[in-house]
């Protein structure tokens, strides 16, 4: 069987990949083995955030008193009516992705691909030649073997919203993004969590000093664990997992120590190019091109940036870049943007504090716990870290934790994205009362700091070409 393209993997970089497939050809397939509801969909960005949205939403009774409003306490969360409304959201979100099969008729096809060569690969018992081939099988949680034995014990984000209803105890193994994220969203359910993890950071935070704001943050609502990897074993039908500072005694364990690429049987050792101690091949970032050979590799298995809108960005290149008359050394990628649905969220822009290395770097804070917005809103908390290159005064990065991160760091994101410096940032108009006023007073101690500066906010007027205007 001879088509121009295949596709494997019908996620969301499958699927970005495939509308720009088809700009330049109908004559292709897409190979998909398991659910067509992607990863972010079905298991991953969409149920959590409906999760942490009710867990959000019961949690805020604490600060009722404070506004003067009575009768919290008798609130409490009906758990399997939780569940129910995650999946049935979830339903929804699945549905458009579960329909490409039905619109592809033949040209989708269910099935397990492995990789013959650069121009071949065999679905089932068929093979098929293709001018070129674009990878997105995507990733699976990871599980290490002797946890296996906990059977149903032991969830992953693959099966914790399938759950018609949780135990009162939940250990939380991995306190990354997501472990941060759900492990939080559960205690706030009313559930006991405590989370472990091998190391002593958390949600993939790199700034030690955003860490230590938001570390006590979160050890007020969950048990930490953090330093030792986390050691289970059976206690009584409860599974005692066991970590620094102490143990903990969980009727479930939820694994949340990352996911791996679904590389095993896919064939990449028969292209003929270096695989690397993971099994991956060298890309070039730019073009998803696996060497100079027409095979791409893009989404969660590549191992590059794990996150939706990348997986989308990476499909999008891999179709540009998989056309017979593609030109040019690829697209650029988007300034780096990362965000941990936590409370008080996390999220990053640009790259980590540790890959700036230092020199010619000044940064500004600004500590939200005295955010005047955010304390009428009973959520003041954390830090915000911005930092710019010394001599330009280019805005380069920032790394916080605090109240709607979400909004705040694509501010950020499009500012280093459009290469503006703290001069031009600060011109730009402030409302008042507004979180983003705590942005300004890290932009105006980060300023305060550059040599040279002019010390106004405001931009100097230009002239307007009537002398009796100016």
């Amino acid at each position: 069987m001879k088509v121009d393209t295949v596709i494997v993997g019908a996620g969301t970089a499958g699927l970005s990949a495939l509308r720009e497939v088809r700009r330049y050809t109908e004559d292709f397939l897409l190979v998909n083995d398991g659910h067509w509801g992607t990863t972010c969909a079905a298991v991953g960005c969409m149920p959590s955030k409906a999760l942490i949205e009710a867990a959000n939403a019961l949690h805020r009774r604490h600060a009722f008193a404070a506004f003067g409003i009575r009768g919290a306490d008798s609130l409490h969360a009906d758990i399997p009516a939780v569940l129910q409304r995650v999946r049935r959201m979830r339903d929804g979100f699945v549905k458009g992705p579960q329909s490409v099969p039905g619109k592809l008729g033949r040209r989708a096809l269910a099935g397990r691909a492995r990789l013959l060569g650069p121009g071949r690969l065999a679905v089932g018992g068929k093979e098929i030649a293709a001018r070129a081939i674009i990878l997105a099988p995507g990733s699976h949680p990871v599980v290490p073997g002797p946890w296996r034995a906990f059977g149903d014990r032991l969830l992953t984000t693959d099966s914790l919203f399938e759950q018609a209803d949780l135990p009162r105890r939940i250990a939380v193994i991995g306190m990354g993004a997501i472990g941060v994220e759900i492990a939080q969203a559960l205690a706030r359910l009313g559930l006991e969590v405590a989370g472990f993890d091998g190391a002593e950071g958390l949600a993939g935070i790199d700034d030690p000093q955003v860490l230590a704001a938001f570390r006590p943050l979160i050890e007020a609502e969950i048990a930490l664990h953090l330093g030792a990897p986390a050691k289970l074993e059976e206690a009584d039908g409860a599974i005692r997992v066991t970590g620094a500072g102490g143990s903990f005694e969980a009727d479930a364990v939820l694994a949340a120590i990352g996911r791996r690429p679904n590389i095993d049987g896919l064939g990449l050792d028969t292209l003929g190019v270096p695989l690397n101690e993971a099994g991956l091949p060298e890309i070039d970032p730019a073009t998803l091109r696996i060497g100079d050979l027409s095979v791409f590799l893009v989404g969660d298995a590549n191992g590059h940036r794990a996150l939706l809108h990348e997986a989308a960005d990476e499909g999008h290149i891999a179709g540009r870049m998989a056309a017979p008359d593609a030109a040019g050394d690829g697209l650029c990628r988007r300034t780096a943007l990362s965000i941990v649905f936590s409370s008080p969220q996390v999220a990053r822009v640009g790259p980590a504090l540790s890959a700036l290395g230092g020199h010619g770097i000044v940064s500004g804070s600004a500590d939200f716990s005295r955010q005047a917005r955010a304390r009428m809103a009973e959520s003041a908390a954390g830090l915000m870290r911005v930092h710019a290159d010394r001599e330009t005064g280019r805005l380069l990065a920032a790394e916080m934790a605090v109240p709607a991160a979400e909004h705040l760091a694509h501010l950020l994101a499009l500012a280093v994205e459009r290469r503006m410096t703290v001069d031009d940032v600060l011109a730009m108009p402030f409302y008042h009362p507004v979180l983003e006023e705590g942005l300004r007073g890290a932009l105006r101690e980060l300023a305060r700091a550059l040599p040279n500066r002019g010390g106004s906010d405001l931009s100097r007027c230009e002239a307007t070409g009537y002398d009796a205007l100016d």
